[in-house]
């Protein structure tokens, strides 16, 4: 492993977690020789920018460049048009990494030759929303079959958490759709297996991911996954899997209910054969998933369940009326 690589990463108001970044950035067991670390700062508006600026100041193979539009794919374009490395590494400032992170996705580059290589997404954090979001979103009944939730998978998927590409692959298949304010990882990727590349889990791969501290965050962050999850369909002019359909399909079933109410009282009985099924599967997965983990925050839990269904759905709905119906 004698090549030079970029590792990319996005900050925006990060001043919490950037201590945490650089000590695993610092304990990285690729040659530092070899390694350039590229910020792409979107304006923040907290401590971030000066804190980089000193961390820049201590080592020399740090880059920052400022990124005006504040989303992650703009971001990430300008850090790979600047880049010299042969490899582009991305990593997320609210992520830590084990010390051969690095080195263990240029091995597995190499030895599968995928166009792109990652792990699961691990889940960490202190407070009960985020342990909550940790066993929602590592069952099936919280998000469904995607394999990059499941730690133990090794093998060929349709995408991975963050990633690790060839820097060439960008200017053959294209860089990140800046027109995404989400999903512009499953976008790149669904490109990269559109035009024959593949991609390539490992469980190796290690790094742990904080997810959203409160539930209002976690509405935000999956309405805006089910939003543009429509804009990348209508993209590319393929059919949704059936996982990203369910939520969409539960939200308007209960809206049909509730509006069918104002029409008759049967309705009723619409809504209840929709809620009675819902509410055994919620019960069933939340003590299932709590008891697995010795996790005592039930409503919590369930709460969370709910959010990541009510939320993905209806930023879905909402995707499919500005994007289909209103066409913007």
């Amino acid at each position: 492993m004698n090549k030079k690589i970029s590792i990319v990463i996005p900050v925006y108001n990060e001043e919490t977690y950037l201590k945490e970044v650089f000590e695993s950035l610092e304990k990285q067991d690729y040659d530092k020789n070899l390694t350039e670390i590229i910020f792409v700062d979107g304006n923040s508006s907290d401590n971030s920018e000066n804190i980089l600026k000193e961390y820049q100041l201590k080592n020399s193979n740090v880059k920052i460049f400022a990124n005006p539009q504040k989303i992650v794919p703009v971001s990430m374009n300008i850090g790979i048009k600047n880049a010299e490395g042969f490899y582009i590494i991305r990593m997320d400032s609210h992520t830590k990494y084990s010390p051969d992170y690095v080195s263990k996705c240029v091995e597995v580059l190499e030895k599968t030759n995928a166009d792109n290589v990652g792990g699961a997404i691990r889940l960490i954090g202190d407070n009960k929303i985020q342990k909550a979001i940790k066993l929602a979103t590592t069952c099936p009944f919280g998000i469904g079959n995607s394999s990059f939730h499941y730690e133990d998978f090794e093998g060929y998927v349709d995408t991975v958490y963050l990633g690790a590409y060839r820097k060439d692959f960008f200017y053959k298949t294209g860089f990140y759709d800046e027109e995404l304010v989400r999903n512009q990882d499953d976008e790149l990727n669904y490109r990269l297996i559109k035009n024959g590349g593949k991609i390539y889990m490992s469980k190796e791969i290690i790094s742990y991911y904080y997810p959203r501290p409160s539930l209002k965050k976690l509405w935000k962050q999956y309405y805006e996954y089910g939003y543009w999850k429509v804009r990348v369909i209508q993209k590319h002019k393929f059919p949704a899997s059936i996982r990203h359909l369910i939520p969409v399909t539960f939200v308007l079933s209960l809206l049909f209910s509730f509006l069918a109410l104002f029409i008759t009282k049967y309705a009723l009985i619409l809504l209840f054969m929709i809620l009675f099924p819902y509410f055994l599967g919620l019960t069933f997965f939340t003590l299932k998933q709590s008891l697995k983990e010795k996790y005592t925050n039930f409503i919590t839990l369930a709460s969370v369940f709910i959010i990541l269904h009510l939320s993905y759905g209806s930023g879905f709905l909402k995707g499919i009326i500005d994007f289909y119906v209103r066409k913007k």
